[in-house]
């Protein structure tokens, strides 16, 4: 600009040197001074336009970087909650685990894990409802079938499973069982998910089918009054199977949701926190993603 400037300092002491000049001469001489003033306004209007495109640039990066820090924070606290929930269930995990894993503890025809009247319970509730639900009284073992009680590829309970679960319930709140300890562990066969409708819902795999159809399942019982301090959840996908893969028939087997009534510990009933249906411990059921295909009384087709 200063440059410029100079310039015409320069021309106007030409002009006043000279004296007086042609019309042609003076009309160039205008000429190139709007051009010159004309190119300086130009210049002065990118400069701005530039710093002005810089300083977006630069509040973008702020903001990228300032978002990184936040998605970084979240992600470590988030990690810290797994970690804090994966610790809590630990301990009742293993439990069940050991109850799996060991021989049936029956040293006397007839002896079970349980007190008599808790088996005997849990024997007629079995019996009265045998195509949904099985009893292992050696072991404490109370099996719901996946295919009768949910949907295939669904966590979703069926309007049967939610009244059988609550009949479940009652015998679980009563004061035989009240003072155990529940682990409720969700078990797939080995045929892998693939129907987009389920995939899109959250069960991406088996691991998350499983874990959510025990989700389902723990959540109904709490909503009917079983306190959520005895209850821990689990999903094995097909990892434990019972039966072979290889046929349907032991695929149907596999894929069951297992309530195990952990008969090693029983707890204080004081202690356990176990209420009443309808008292302060009872909690909505969580809603969890899944699929909405409605359960029917045929036979389901075992598609994920």
């Amino acid at each position: 600009m200063a440059r410029m400037h100079k310039w015409l300092g320069l021309a106007a002491l030409a002009f006043s040197l000279t004296g007086c000049v042609s019309g042609e001469q003076y009309n160039a001489m205008k000429l190139s001074r709007d051009q010159a003033v004309e190119q300086l306004n130009q210049a002065e209007a990118d400069a701005r336009s530039a710093r002005s495109q810089s300083d977006a640039y630069k509040a973008q990066l702020e903001e990228i970087a300032n978002s990184g820090n936040t998605q970084t924070a979240m992600l470590a606290n988030y990690s810290q909650q797994v970690a804090q929930l994966q610790a809590q269930n630990a301990a009742i995990t293993q439990k069940y685990e050991d109850v799996l894993n060991r021989p049936p503890q029956v040293v006397e025809l007839g002896e079970t894990a349980l007190p008599a009247d808790l088996s005997n319970a849990l024997t007629e509730f079995a019996n009265a409802n045998p195509d949904i639900v099985t009893f292992d009284a050696a072991r404490g073992v109370v099996k719901f079938k996946s295919d009768v009680t949910f949907a295939s590829g669904s966590t979703d309970l069926n309007e049967r499973a939610i009244g059988t679960l609550e009949r479940f319930s009652s015998i679980l709140n009563s004061p035989a069982a009240v003072g155990y300890e529940l682990m409720v562990a969700g078990h797939t066969d080995n045929q892998r998910v693939t129907r987009q409708a389920t995939i899109e819902q959250g069960n991406f795999d088996n691991w998350y089918l499983s874990a959510h159809r025990a989700i389902s399942v723990a959540a109904e019982l709490v909503k009917n009054g079983v306190s959520r301090t005895r209850l821990g959840v689990a999903g094995y996908a097909d990892q434990q199977p019972i039966a072979s893969n290889s046929t349907e028939a032991g695929r149907a087997q596999n894929r069951r949701v297992e309530i195990v009534i952990l008969p090693t510990h029983p707890r204080n009933v004081a202690s356990s926190g176990g209420v009443g249906r309808g008292q302060s411990e009872r909690i909505a059921p969580r809603h969890l993603d899944k699929d909405t295909e409605a359960a029917t009384d045929q036979q389901p087709i075992m598609s994920k």
